[in-house]
């Protein structure tokens, strides 16, 4: 029968690429990897990895269906030990979570804070990229929730909206519409424009123009954040974005200058993301309590 030894040398051995390498890690003996290993490939009747001596070790594709199954059995079981030991309501364990990469500025320094304070007996760590990149990391195991924008996320992916973001113009005080109060789209369409380019986000913003009736004039492509902000702050163009800043400078501290988008712009929804199907550890629910509480206040 398979035991919990089996499945952390299992997984530790597809993080770390080899025997030896995972060896370490556990502070085992390789020996001990390899028997661990092999006995859970014979209780399964499947080969979990390809041995190559050049490349290491490669899951087979039973191997990388059972990653995260045996990653969330582990959490799972560190969740049930925390119970066992635990005095009160104290949390033990490790807990990895995912941001989008624009959004994680905004949300997640307060949320590692606040949670640090809240369970500090969790040991919270973070993950944050395109969304595309997040969907793997939950769907493989790599981390257990995320904050996620709610455009286009692929099945399998379970959410609850957070946060409501509408959209907003950035633009340079010497744009000729940087005096308005509100701005349409119909009007900053003829103008140029810095797009954010990182998924779903240029998506995103197309639609938002698309569903007014009118084409973006992108001048510009920027997978940073803050380039966009500077871009405009050179007058090179004017942005649409979603998160809002408390500063009004660019890096090079120029000034830049917020404008609503009148017209009922598309907005957008900030979500709390996990595996469909999958049953959150204590950890993991605390996380999301947190979320709701601190998300929607957030800058």
């Amino acid at each position: 029968m398979l035991n919990l030894r089996q499945l952390e040398c299992f997984v530790t051995a597809a993080d770390a690429g080899t025997m030896t390498a995972a060896s370490r890690k556990l502070y085992v003996s390789q020996s001990a990897i390899s028997l661990a290993v092999g006995q859970l490939e014979r209780s399964l009747g499947t080969q979990l990895f390809l041995r190559e001596k050049a490349r290491g070790l490669r899951l087979t594709p039973a191997g990388r269906r059972l990653l995260p199954e045996a990653r969330s059995l582990l959490a799972h079981a560190e969740d049930v030990r925390a119970v066992g030991e635990e005095e009160g309501n104290a949390l033990r364990g490790a807990l990895t979570v995912g941001c989008f990469r624009t959004a994680a500025p905004f949300v997640l320094p307060e949320l590692l804070e606040t949670f640090a304070v809240e369970q500090p007996d969790v040991a919270l760590d973070f993950i944050e990229g395109p969304s595309d990149e997040l969907a793997d990391a939950l769907l493989e195991g790599r981390c257990e929730i995320a904050l996620l924008y709610a455009q286009d996320l692929r099945r399998g992916i379970a959410t609850e909206p957070v946060r409501t973001l509408t959209p907003y113009a950035l633009m340079a005080p010497g744009h000729p519409l940087a005096g308005r109060s509100s701005v349409g789209l119909d009007e900053l369409a003829p103008h140029p424009m810095i797009m954010l380019d990182v998924p779903p986000s240029k998506d995103y913003y197309k639609d938002m123009y698309r569903a007014a009736g009118v084409e973006p004039n992108v001048r510009h492509y920027a997978s940073s954040y803050e380039l966009v902000r500077a871009l405009v702050g050179r007058d090179l163009g004017d942005a649409p974005l979603l998160s809002r800043p408390r500063g009004d400078r660019s890096y090079e501290g120029r000034k830049l200058v917020q404008v609503d988008i009148h017209g009922d712009p598309l907005t957008n929804q900030l979500v709390l993301a996990w595996p469909a199907g999958v049953r959150l550890t204590r950890r993991a629910r605390a996380f999301g309590d947190l979320c709701r509480r601190v998300v929607p206040a957030a800058g």
